[in-house]
């Protein structure tokens, strides 16, 4: 916005959780037996050109890369907007501090390398590992930020 644009607006309104996380993938198959087999995730919908997981209070959609190019009409009115993506992409998963060690050894397990971890100043400790995909995936405890 350009300077001086929006003067005199209110203040937004208030937003309130982020409500889905889209991520791009080259093999849906290989990626929900990934999400699934490795992280427990139990998919809601799913198709031949994606997969909605619920995690939470959020969602987690995988879309096979380059079929979200093209708008989406919905058979109940409006349709979805073309998106897609590229690159190695980040997000985080929340979980209980009694179970990071649980989750460290999981991984381990079944042979998921985590490439970093890190215990942050106010208490939360991070695990950061790949998804097939390459995508940087978390898990942290809580204390990462000031309102987790």
């Amino acid at each position: 916005m350009a300077e001086g644009e929006g003067a005199g607006l209110a203040a937004p309104p208030p937003l309130g959780r982020v409500v889905e996380t889209g991520l791009y993938v080259d093999d849906l198959a290989r990626a929900r037996r990934f999400y699934e087999d490795v992280l427990g995730l139990s998919p809601m919908l799913a198709d031949a050109r994606f997969v909605a997981y619920p995690v939470g209070e959020t969602v987690l959609l995988l879309f096979l890369r380059g079929t979200a190019d093209e708008a989406i009409a919905l058979p109940f009115g409006g349709a979805i907007p073309p998106h897609d993506g590229g690159g190695r992409l980040h997000f985080a998963f929340a979980a209980a501090a009694a179970d990071i060690e649980s989750w460290r050894a999981r991984l381990t397990a079944l042979g998921v390398a985590i490439e970093g971890e890190v215990h942050w100043p106010k208490g939360s400790t991070s695990l950061y590992f790949r998804d097939p995909d390459g995508n940087l995936a978390e898990i942290a405890s809580p204390g990462l930020w000031a309102n987790y």
